[in-house]
């Protein structure tokens, strides 16, 4: 194995992470503001106000995103092993 094919697969799985991890850290990020603006235009400040419903919406975000989550995970995998087999 090269250097070349070293940082391909280090890139290939950077890229797949945040590819797997941005829709719902995008949906997390989203919810949270969305609360914060509420509770500052209603000076509700209501720890269990936040919590509660950004881990609903991230669970929810979950379930909804688990096949292209598994796709991406998969393809990544069946490139390294495409990789791997391709080695003399």
């Amino acid at each position: 194995m090269t250097e070349e094919d070293a940082l391909s697969i280090a890139r290939d799985a950077v890229l797949t992470l945040l590819t797997m991890s941005g829709p719902i850290m995008a949906v997390a990020l989203t919810v949270g503001l969305t609360i914060a603006l509420f509770q500052a235009l209603t000076q509700l400040q209501e720890m269990t106000l936040v919590f509660v419903p950004k881990i609903m919406v991230v669970f929810a975000s979950l379930m909804l995103l688990l096949p292209f989550m598994l796709a991406q995970i998969s393809a990544f995998f069946e490139g390294i092993a495409d990789k791997i087999i391709g080695l003399p």
